[in-house]
């Protein structure tokens, strides 16, 4: 498994998660049965940058917290070359780890791997548009996460 990291945010910081994000993603192809010598890009970006790439590819007009792009609807037919599987990208606002770690009351560690598991999970398929998808989407969120970063 790869993951590529570009910190176009400047923020020192976020090196500090890697070790912990290779853990999520293992954690994660475990949870949902998806073996496989997966790859995906982590871009660490600004509120400004998101909020341009929020605007430019998603018509909202706004920053967010994290952004996914998946390289395919289906993660069965992901194949890159022989055995590695591209998922896509993870834009995560660095700011937005910070603010919402001090909103919700935890560790900064937790918000950042919550943004990730989040993001990864919209690489890998899920959604929160419905009632359903939201409750199946943080559940699975909660598995992932609770255990290696706790609240």
């Amino acid at each position: 498994m790869e993951i590529i990291f570009t910190n176009q945010a400047k923020d020192r910081s976020v090196y500090r998660y890697k070790k912990d994000f290779e853990k999520i993603l293992d954690r994660t192809c475990q949870v949902l049965d998806k073996p496989g010598n997966w790859s995906l890009s982590v871009i660490y970006v600004t509120p400004e940058q998101i909020h341009e790439i929020n605007r430019d590819y998603r018509n909202v007009d706004r920053p967010t917290d994290v952004i996914s792009f998946a390289l395919q609807d289906d993660i069965d037919v992901a194949f890159l070359e022989e055995d590695q599987y591209e998922l896509g990208d993870i834009f995560i606002n660095v700011q937005a780890i910070r603010d919402q770690a001090n909103a919700y009351g935890h560790s900064i560690r937790r918000e950042a791997c919550f943004l990730f598991c989040h993001g990864l999970l919209h690489l890998m398929g899920y959604d929160h548009m419905t009632k359903e998808e939201e409750k199946e989407m943080f559940g699975l969120q909660d598995v992932i996460l609770n255990e290696m970063v706790p609240r």
